[in-house]
């Protein structure tokens, strides 16, 4: 994976524009996520638009994963609530880890899930088992998957797997590309949503038709749910009805629920148990995981309710935006699903990436009102792309605030 790609990664993480010192650049050279390494005579975008975040009146996404530690302790504030603190701590995957497995999977309705370090690991494990029991170790995914794109040909190069390509264009894979792929492989692997395409799911009749798929070649699908507690509002199901649909599930606890990270493997108990070996050759025995376990129980409680909310709100958002880049004379300007599938979403802008970036930051350090949180990237010559997400900052934006923004935004990027 190269160092762009790994950064775009971060981004995703950090809520911002990210960290300074990443290798692999020359300085003030913007990297292919849009966001500026430092130069030698000053800050660079990067660092100016942490700054604007962090010294903003008012924000549509706040800073998130990117705020000080003690902003991140504070998230544990109430832990007693959560959890019962009077009981022994946790020893290589006991007590409070094995309450957040059993939580997990109830709300998934699966047999059993285990906790793992971060989704890379859970995913490359579990298909790793599902090779061992197809006795194929190909597997069938996007393109634009996170395997594909942000893990450095993990799946290849530390499982043994062999990823094949179903499509890599901006969409989901269709039924009809599983079901004709020209070579054989026993998982398949969906991306629920898919990220680098804009946060894309299909329809409900799409997502069961493209399983349907898979299971006429006797494949067994795996769902790469990082996301997939906010996709309930698209699919108009249950976030354990859209499990029910796969052989097996990985959910993450620090993208839309804010934890300090961790991820779940969930699906029958007997490849989770299997799981739970792999998870411990891979190094994912941790010794204690509390902190993390007690934000991911915060995050179950405090967030998850929440997630229905930010994506109406982020419909909301999203057409105030085109309407506002329609007044402003910039009627090329698209946002990405036009009805956002999630709470988040892209935006594209007919500028080179470091013309809006420069316009977004000025608009930060002169007005303290962040509009644009997150770097943005070239995709190709005379284009910027960038992502939005609308939580609990971005409830408080009503379509005039943002047309207001826009307008405002707009006549800085022209001028």
């Amino acid at each position: 994976m190269s160092d762009a790609a790994e950064y775009t990664e971060q981004t995703e993480q950090d809520g911002l524009a990210g960290r300074a010192g990443q290798p692999g650049r020359a300085a003030g050279v913007p990297d292919a996520a849009g966001a500026e390494a430092a130069p030698a005579h000053g800050p660079g975008l990067r660092d100016r638009r942490v700054a604007a975040h962090r010294g903003a009146r008012r924000v549509l996404a706040a800073p998130g994963f990117g705020t000080t530690l003690r902003e991140r302790l504070a998230l544990l504030e109430g832990a007693a609530e959560l959890y019962d603190l009077d009981e022994a701590s946790d020893m290589y995957g006991d007590g409070i880890v094995e309450a957040l497995e059993e939580k997990t999977a109830a709300l998934l309705g699966t047999e059993a899930a285990a906790f793992f370090p971060t989704g890379t690991m859970a995913q490359q494990v579990a298909l790793r088992c599902w090779a061992g029991r197809t006795r194929d170790p190909v597997v069938a995914l996007h393109g634009l998957s996170h395997p594909e794109v942000h893990e450095r040909n993990a799946f290849s190069l530390v499982s043994g797997l062999r990823p094949v390509r179903l499509t890599s264009e901006p969409r989901m894979p269709t039924a009809e590309e599983v079901r004709d792929f020209e070579e054989p492989f026993g998982a398949l692997m969906l991306e629920l949503p898919l990220r680098e395409a804009g946060f894309v799911l299909p329809t409900w009749e799409q997502l069961t038709e493209v399983v349907d798929a898979a299971r006429e070649r006797d494949a067994v699908v795996h769902f790469d749910g990082a996301r997939l507690w906010e996709s309930t509002v698209h699919f108009g199901r249950s976030a354990a009805e859209i499990a029910a649909l796969a052989d097996s599930v990985y959910v993450s606890f620090y993208k839309s629920l804010k934890g300090y990270g961790g991820a779940a493997l969930a699906g029958p108990r007997t490849l989770v148990e299997e799981a739970r070996a792999w998870r411990h050759r891979y190094g994912g025995a941790v010794f204690q995981q509390f902190p993390t376990v007690l934000s991911a129980l915060a995050g179950l409680e405090r967030e998850l309710p929440r997630l229905p909310e930010y994506v109406a709100h982020a419909r909301v958002v999203a057409a105030a935006l085109r309407e506002g880049f329609a007044a402003a004379g910039l009627p090329w300007a698209r946002v990405h699903p036009e009805v956002p599938h999630t709470h988040e979403f892209q935006v594209w802008m007919p500028y080179e990436a470091e013309v809006v970036g420069e316009a977004a930051v000025r608009q930060g350090e002169e007005t303290g009102t962040v509009l644009f949180s997150r770097g943005w990237r070239s995709p190709g010559p005379g284009l910027a792309v960038t992502e939005v997400g609308v939580e609990a900052e971005g409830l408080r934006w009503t379509a005039d605030d943002v047309k207001a923004a826009v307008a405002d935004f707009a006549a800085r990027l022209t001028g």
